[in-house]
């Protein structure tokens, strides 16, 4: 076993989702961000080209639309689009998913729908652009490109950032000591940083998506529907938490409110009393996905020691959307893959280029001039003939270093990097067999850059930082400002 990590940890709620360190030593500079909507910018970067407007709308029956919401939630505003113009829903699509707080900038596509019948809707500008041939869909979205505002920011913030930036530029294989990029100067710095999945992907009042996905993984889908029903965060209201509460006792669990956040937390022991009924009393109607799954439970009259693994739990945690169900797996993946970035950083290896048994994938050459994005369709093992080599691409921005996200297809790396992937999959109980599941948790893998690494400028109004970078999709801006702010999950 390596010697213990000097790096600094990170904050307890990071630690339960597998985010263990900072790489900058410094203490941060606080602050909170989102104080108003205009303080969070995004712009969509997208890999998509619509035709003209003029375009026969038989061949292209997609209108695309440049929209910028202030302070609307994304599938808030295609219901209320899709309301004004008096169509479906299913007629509205988008690449990418964007936070309610803040300014963003995205294409849409509306199907067969004209430019004179686009409404007005209040915190909205629309504007017609071209037709296409389709809707947009997730795989259209390169990139996002930020500018984020942290207010209230403590004096010494910009010699903070400053000493930041060198670490992170260090860190991303920049070399770190030129006084003449970022903050001190008028010019971008290339910074790098963990590319780990941030802690909304978990959930930031109680991060509980990947602990279920986790269940489900080793086959334990009654401590799945427990988890997510049951188990009550300290930072939920008390009706809240005194339904899942309920919950937990009709499982058999009494935790006096739980929520650890740890892989591994109490089981449900099969000797509760299984009223289901009274925990659908308890449950506020704001809970609809845990009334739905436990409503399942009453009409089927589970007892609480059936087999884990049987149809009537995974019945019940299939009451909820099909997109949660694989939400579930797909965070579970990801605290896999943190723990594997984090055991590497704890080990001292390097994220800028390989070492001997690394997986790497190339560059995207498709992808705009504003990121450095990596294509994981296109992977290279690391033999010790190659790191030289491979090292020389990682440097020019040609390829990247990867982790697995880990499914029945993965093939976990050699040497160390495989060592560590191992080691992480034997502390959950996991093994990339047992991914392949019934309906919508099944999940083949795929792999993962873990250096997330971009051009950033900061600049100062009134004493406040304000960062201006893109980053690939799939990416968390949080991610990045952790490192300046070292604030808690729920400040960023």
């Amino acid at each position: 076993m390596a010697p213990e990590s000097p790096l600094r940890e990170a904050h307890p709620a990071e630690r339960a989702a597998g985010i263990d360190f900072y790489v900058s030593d410094g203490d941060g500079i606080g602050g909170r961000l989102r104080e108003s909507p205009e303080d969070f910018r995004v712009r969509e970067l997208e890999a998509f080209e619509p035709e003209p407007l003029g375009a026969d709308p038989g061949s292209y029956p997609e209108l695309v639309v440049r929209v910028t919401l202030r302070d609307w939630d994304t599938n808030d505003f295609a219901r209320r689009i899709s309301d004004a113009l008096g169509v479906s829903r299913e007629r509205v699509s988008w690449a990418g998913t964007k936070d309610k707080r803040a300014v963003t900038t995205q294409l849409f596509t509306l199907r067969e729908v004209d430019p004179d019948e686009l409404p007005e809707i209040r915190g909205a500008e629309i504007e017609a652009l071209g037709r296409a041939g389709r809707g947009l869909s997730f795989g259209d979205l390169a990139g996002n490109a930020f500018e984020i505002r942290v207010a209230d920011a403590v004096s010494e913030a910009p010699e903070r950032v400053a000493d930041a930036v060198s670490d992170l530029r260090a860190f991303g294989g920049d070399g770190g000591d030129s006084a003449a990029s970022g903050p001190a100067g008028d010019d971008a710095a290339t910074v790098g940083v963990p590319n780990y999945f941030g802690q909304q992907r978990f959930g930031s009042r109680r991060p509980v998506t990947h602990r279920v996905g986790l269940a489900v993984v080793r086959g334990d889908f009654r401590e799945a529907v427990r988890l997510y029903a049951g188990n009550p965060a300290e930072t939920e209201p008390d009706d809240t938490r005194a339904a899942r509460d309920r919950v937990d006792a009709a499982f058999g669990v009494d935790t006096g409110s739980e929520a650890t956040g740890d892989d591994s937390g109490p089981a449900a022991d099969g000797t509760g009393d299984g009223d289901w009924e009274a925990c659908l009393d308890a449950i506020p109607g704001k809970l609809r996905f845990e009334r739905s799954m436990v409503h399942r439970l009453a009409e089927r009259d589970v007892a609480p020691d059936a087999p884990p693994d049987g149809d009537d739990w995974r019945h019940a945690l299939e009451a909820v959307p099909s997109n949660l169900q694989r939400l579930f797996v797909n965070a579970a993946q990801s605290s896999l893959f943190n723990r594997i970035v984090s055991e590497r950083l704890r080990r001292g290896l390097p994220f800028d280029r390989p070492v001997a048994g690394d997986v790497a994938c190339f560059a995207d050459g498709d992808a705009p001039d504003e990121l450095y994005a990596p294509d994981t369709d296109r992977l290279q093992r690391v033999d010790e003939d190659r790191v030289s080599v491979v090292a020389r691409h990682c440097e020019r921005g040609r390829a990247f270093v990867t982790a697995p996200l880990v499914g029945t297809e993965t093939e976990l790396g050699d040497g160390e990097p495989g060592e560590i992937e191992r080691e992480v999959l034997d502390d959950a109980g996991i093994e990339p067999g047992d991914f392949a599941l019934p309906g919508e948790f099944d999940s083949s893998g795929t792999r993962r850059a873990i250096l997330l690494r971009t051009d950033l400028d900061v600049t100062f109004e009134d004493g406040d930082p304000r960062f201006a970078f893109a980053l690939p999709s799939g990416s968390y801006a949080t991610v990045l400002l952790r490192e300046f702010t070292k604030s808690g999950p729920l400040d960023l």
